[in-house]
């Protein structure tokens, strides 16, 4: 007796089924390349990708772990995007199908809509993305957010139902940069007095302007 079926669903599920078992031995870059993304994206061990087809994604993409990225309804994701770990992305609902007794395979009742990220994002770990959404270019949503409307660019959002708690721009966006690689830069030169050679991990303390620790 084969424990195998020899049907149509069975077989156009079989070869996703064979990437996420080869996927489980490849490191971030190479699972990337494997399942045909950009050279600069990683993607982290136990992602599953549904109707990978439908997936557009940007140069320079993170997705973490056990994160669930359905396309089949259509997903664009824009370069320079994060999405945190065990995250949950969705392009269809079976919402009606349940309704009305028809949870079958190839039910007509299945509904789909795309999903659009934009370029510069960053999604937070443990958050779900409801399909039919839009999320701007440079926008954040907080870790555990469930986002059911779309997001405006250059927006932070969070909660369940997600909602803006803030609006920023380049300008702020900026500034924060400086400040973080100010902060990097005066690790590494303690770092090299120290005779380190490498650097892991945030500052140590906060830094007022005159560049001095808490407890300095």
């Amino acid at each position: 007796m084969t424990i195998f079926s020899d049907d149509e669903r069975s077989n156009r599920l079989r070869p996703g089924i064979l990437n996420d078992f080869v996927g489980g031995f490849l490191n971030d870059v190479e699972r990337a390349r494997y399942l045909g993304l950009p050279e600069t994206t990683r993607i982290r061990e136990r992602t599953k990708i549904v109707s990978p087809e439908n997936l557009v994604m940007g140069e320079h993409c993170w997705i973490g772990e056990n994160t669930v990225l359905d396309a089949s309804g259509g997903l664009e994701i824009g370069e320079h995007t994060s999405i945190g770990l065990n995250c949950l992305v969705f392009t269809h609902s079976s919402w009606l199908a349940n309704m009305m007794l028809e949870n079958h395979s190839g039910s007509d009742l299945i509904e789909r809509k795309p999903v659009r990220i934009g370029k510069g994002c960053f999604i937070g770990g443990n958050s779900v993305i409801m399909m039919g959404v839009t999320i701007g270019d440079c926008a954040t949503v907080s870790p555990l957010s469930v986002v059911t409307k779309d997001v405006p660019a250059y927006s932070l959002v969070s909660g369940n139902p997600a909602r803006v708690f803030q609006r920023y721009d380049e300008k702020h966006i900026q500034a924060e940069a400086e400040r973080v690689r100010a902060e990097n830069a005066a690790r590494r030169a303690e770092a090299q007095e120290r005779g380190e050679t490498t650097v892991w991990g945030s500052p140590a303390g906060h830094r007022d302007p005159a560049g001095h620790r808490d407890g300095q």
